[in-house]
């Protein structure tokens, strides 16, 4: 490893907050859906959904009753088709709808026979729909400002009925490393070979996550790493 990557490595302890191409309002079409595919099989290989399963179902067993579940950048819709698949599979009862602020993302979501609902919602500027017990989002945290994370976090405080869950990328060295590799084997997409790494970059630590839960009103949210990149921010409302 050269000594300039050897540096550029050991910065990671901070912060440094990359513009991904994905977030680009004038990409191309053709290359967001193929990054938006591309993701799919990064949160596949990541298990995405099995970093969220757990709490839902767990929120299941103690409402006795259909869970509904809003995912929150949900990009092209696979969180929700994979929580509707599990909890198929686990006899459990839920209701799932996605939004996002990209007309070309809703329109792949919805491209896919499913029975979750998708629509189109700027969740930073707009509040949230209610009549939702869980509010998820997965890899969208690290896209953002501080003060624009704080504003997502307590809008989706202020939706749920019970429990919020954020899974998004951990930053380590580790993880950039992994990252960079897992986005050149799993997707052709020149767009999230940029992506993944800037997005390790741009990530933020389980405390960070947990500093910025406080400033919005997430009192005794709880932060955790999840293998192989991931973290999971937790706040219940009870």
């Amino acid at each position: 490893m050269s000594g300039a990557v050897t540096v550029f490595l050991s910065r990671l302890h901070t912060r440094d907050r990359i513009p991904e191409l994905m977030d680009d309002p004038a990409i191309d079409p053709t290359e967001h859906r193929r990054a938006l595919a591309g993701l799919v099989r990064l949160n596949r290989f990541s298990n995405s959904v099995g970093v969220l399963w757990p709490a839902i179902a767990n929120l299941s067993g103690r409402l006795k009753r259909t869970v509904r579940v809003l995912d929150v950048a949900t990009g092209s819709g696979d969180v929700p088709r994979k929580l509707l698949a599990r909890a198929e599979r686990a006899s459990v009862s839920i209701e799932v709808a996605g939004c996002d602020v990209s007309p070309t993302a809703i329109e792949e979501a919805s491209r896919h026979p499913s029975a979750a609902r998708f629509f189109v919602h700027d969740a930073l500027r707009d509040p949230l729909p209610n009549g939702f017990d869980v509010v998820t989002c997965s890899l969208f945290l690290h896209h953002l400002s501080e003060d624009d994370a704080i504003t997502l976090l307590a809008n989706m405080k202020s939706a749920a009925g019970a429990l919020v869950l954020v899974n998004d990328l951990l930053r380590s060295r580790f993880n950039y490393c992994a990252v960079w590799a897992a986005c050149r084997v799993l997707t052709g997409s020149r767009v999230v070979w940029f992506d993944g790494p800037a997005s390790v970059r741009s990530a933020f630590t389980p405390a960070e996550a947990l500093a910025l839960a406080e400033r919005a009103g997430l009192v005794g949210a709880t932060a955790r790493s999840k293998f192989p990149s991931r973290f999971l921010l937790s706040w219940s409302r009870e």
